[in-house]
């Protein structure tokens, strides 16, 4: 009897096999969320080596720990969670002045003007300067609200840090970067 295409199958399913020990359904998963889950991570270490082991480091976490996910819907924020706490245990052990060093691919707008493709794409690569320049906790709290659209609640549980330290540092963040773009209103 032929085994049904597993790419079809919903994450609730897929997860529930994965539990019961298919690497086969678990090898979909990683494959549907997995190249988000590195950007996410790119972005908030700025290294894509690293970002590559971290992310292998949450999938094998996952793998280990697929049977204890209590809600299978919210596989895709379970494994991002896990993807974090690897990255912000990859920055707490690196030196305080390694800073992101590629958050240009941002999404934006395609024109058909090539002078508006230009100034969007320095726009880009400023905003992605800047960013570079925030100090890591900033950083690493910016990249999972703007770019990840973590909630507080969720940044506050994946740094450990409390819910109102998150916002202040958010805010310090969004308010260096404004700032540093004022010339490019």
């Amino acid at each position: 009897m032929p085994r049904e295409p597993l790419d079809h199958i919903a994450d609730v399913v897929l997860v529930g096999r994965a539990a019961d020990g298919d690497t086969a359904a678990f090898g979909v998963v990683v494959r549907r969320h997995g190249p988000l889950m590195r950007a996410y991570v790119a972005r908030i270490l700025g290294n894509e080596a690293d970002a590559d082991d971290v992310v292998q480091e949450a999938v094998l976490q996952a793998w280990q720990r697929i049977d204890s996910l209590a809600d299978a819907a919210n596989v895709r924020a379970w494994l991002f969670r896990i993807a974090a706490n690897k990255a912000f245990d990859r920055l707490r052990r690196r030196h305080p002045h390694d800073d992101l060093t590629d958050v240009a691919d941002l999404e934006h707008p395609v024109a058909s003007r090539p002078d508006h493709v230009v100034a969007v794409r320095m726009q880009v690569e400023e905003v992605a300067r800047i960013v570079q320049e925030l100090p890591d906790a900033q950083r690493a709290v910016w990249v999972m609200r703007e770019v990840g659209g973590a909630s507080y609640a969720d940044i506050a549980e994946q740094t450990g840090m409390p819910a109102a330290t998150v916002r202040g540092m958010l805010a310090r963040a969004r308010r260096r970067v404004m700032d540093r773009m004022e010339g490019w209103r």
